[in-house]
């Protein structure tokens, strides 16, 4: 990865969101518009998300998880849709850290550490996470800090727009630190505006939360949570440092919420589903797993169908295979179509061997939910572990067309295409993977070993070079 794309991002990296991200120099951000714009357009924090998430993916741990993503996604969208955000072209990265974190990003990136899941205790809590989130886009914060800054006239505007992406990604004061090097003078009135945002966020976050059927009691309950969480710690929680909770605060959310009609809303088993699923995956071991959910099956302290789930992940991840079907059949028997249980159903069937089964299972089930993401990238690896490589191959051209931004399918479509015998596709699929990780001079390596490889193809020629002129105008955006 090149220093000049580490400088997009680092100050955004550094304090909120991963640990040890590369100095940079702030001066190498992308032209975000002229002092007579009177707001930075969509497009252009568009432009800067996207460059920021290329940079960020490379950077960090990212998750792999279909049916993990698929759910945060569906969430995601449900919020947004109640929301005041325009522009809707949302992104979703899981970070793989234990922490609690949530991020927003100019542009509409949302990012979650997977460890916010350990945190919060029913789906509304998350909920009242992310619609805090979503209210930093809808309301351009960081955009609008710029446009704040510019009417003030603080110089230096390259290095007051880094920390602004900081505030806007970390959603609170973490930029005001990098903000006092540019003007110490100007400290107050940066620090009253970004407490303002963090304000006005809790206020619409709670508006979109109640409009997309949640309860608003969700926000002070996840409050009261995050401070408790961080009463016995040296350290706060990544969250807490860019997003302080007081009893001012909780409070303030408190009466706000009831405001809102009183609302009984049913737990959402998906979100159960999916915190066992989180919960295996931090586990030291699948033995201690299986005594975790087994303890909580045998003395239901918790949701018994999620209890249950999780120790059938947990089983299965022992290779105990057949205890693992024994604990998923009651599951299947009350929910035949849940496509979670589907899922584990399968993973037991091919861990068994039993691959071919588990395929026809999966066709099944696609059949009734064409283009499911976790149920087609669960059945283009079965395929690859039958050989099937052409089939799966075709699977995944498909699939792809309907999540470009997905590292994760380009990286398996690129390992399909080269067992297909399709090298020229592999080198084109994995220049799609360098450039969603902004890796841009080994995306270029690639197309240009795919050219060879087409010499005589005319529209297969234009295609690639086209996607070359593409990287350029990516590099030249971040002044490469």
């Amino acid at each position: 990865m090149t220093a000049t794309i580490r400088a997009i991002c680092a100050a955004a990296i550094s304090l909120a969101l991963v640990h040890g991200a590369h100095s940079a120099n702030i001066s190498d951000l992308p032209d975000l518009g002229n002092a007579g714009s009177s707001l930075i357009s969509s497009e252009k924090e568009y432009e800067l998300g996207q460059a920021w998430l290329r940079s960020f993916r490379s950077q960090v741990k990212t998750v792999y998880d279909p049916v993990l993503s698929e759910y945060l996604e569906n969430l995601i969208y449900r919020l947004a849709e109640h929301s005041e955000l325009d522009d809707r072209r949302l992104e979703l990265v899981i970070v793989k850290n234990k922490t609690l974190n949530a991020f927003a990003v100019p542009g509409g990136v949302i990012g979650i550490h997977d460890g916010l899941m350990l945190y919060a205790e029913t789906e509304g809590e998350l909920a009242a996470v992310l619609g805090h989130e979503l209210a930093h886009l809808s309301q351009k914060h960081f955009a609008r800090g710029v446009e704040e800054a510019r009417r003030n006239a603080i110089p230096n505007m390259l290095a007051l727009l880094g920390s602004m992406v900081i505030a806007a990604t970390a959603g609170g004061d973490a930029g005001l630190a990098a903000l006092s090097a540019t003007r110490a003078a100007s400290l107050q009135s940066r620090l009253n505006f970004s407490r303002h945002n963090e304000l006005e966020a809790d206020r619409l976050g709670m508006q979109t939360l109640a409009r997309a059927g949640f309860d608003p009691n969700a926000v002070p309950a996840m409050f009261e949570r995050m401070q408790r969480a961080s009463r016995y710690r040296r350290q706060l929680p990544e969250f807490l440092l860019t997003h302080p909770v007081s009893e001012t605060r909780i409070a303030d959310s408190k009466n706000r919420a009831r405001d809102y009609p009183t609302k009984i809303v049913t737990e959402s088993q998906d979100f159960q589903l999916m915190r066992a699923r989180v919960l295996n995956g931090y586990a030291n071991n699948p033995g201690e797993a299986i005594k975790r959910f087994k303890s909580e099956l045998a003395e239901g302290k918790s949701n018994s169908a999620a209890a249950r789930y999780g120790l059938v992940l947990a089983y299965t991840a022992a290779n105990k295979l057949n205890s693992a079907r024994a604990a998923l059949k009651p599951l299947l028997i009350r929910e035949p179509r849940n496509i979670t249980y589907l899922l584990a159903q399968n993973d037991i069937e091919i861990r068994a061997g039993r691959v071919e089964e588990a395929t026809e299972q999966l066709e099944h089930h696609l059949a009734i939910n064409p283009g499911n993401h976790p149920l087609t990238m669960a059945y283009a690896e079965a395929l690859l572990k039958q050989g099937r490589a052409r089939e799966c191959e075709l699977v995944l051209l498909d699939h792809v067309e309907l999540h470009p931004h997905d590292e994760h399918v380009w990286y398996l479509l690129a390992e399909t295409h080269g067992l297909a015998g399709n090298i020229a596709g592999v080198h084109q699929a994995r220049a799609e993977y360098f450039i969603l990780n902004g890796i841009f001079d080994e995306a270029e390596r690639q197309l240009r070993y795919a050219l060879k490889l087409v010499r005589g193809d005319y529209l297969a020629t234009a295609k690639i070079s086209e996607r070359m002129r593409t990287i350029e105008r990516m590099k030249e955006a971040i002044k490469i």
